[in-house]
């Protein structure tokens, strides 16, 4: 499942600095490539892909930080509302050091480093 390139306005209207993988030239990177890219960068990926988190977890990186979206399929408006809940409680999460678990009921947090 994609993330909507509608987050992106999203994040910028928040303040944030934010860009679409695609928009970065990174289309067709590997998951190893845009996490190197996202911790040289200071950002935080957004996704529903599960090989991000699992990446992270092998590697025992600290960051970057990932927002995962689960539990199926979400249309741009759930998404972009689920994105703004995480937003809200941000300062709470340490996004920049967790894998923040986005579901339709709740919203989890797990720290950096994860062991295996």
């Amino acid at each position: 499942m994609p993330i909507t390139p509608l987050a992106v306005r999203q994040l910028e209207a928040a303040g944030h600095d934010a860009v679409h993988a695609s928009q970065a030239g990174l289309a067709t990177a590997s998951d190893q490539e845009i996490l190197e890219v996202a911790k040289r960068e200071g950002r935080i990926v957004v996704t529903a892909d599960l090989d991000y988190p699992r990446v992270l977890a092998r590697s025992g990186a600290q960051g970057p930080g990932l927002i995962l979206f689960r539990g199926g399929s979400y249309s741009d408006d759930q998404m972009l509302l689920l994105l703004d809940r995480v937003l809200t409680r941000a300062s709470d999460l340490d996004l920049q050091h967790s894998i923040t678990v986005v579901e339709r009921s709740r919203i989890r947090r797990r720290p950096l480093p994860i062991a295996e």
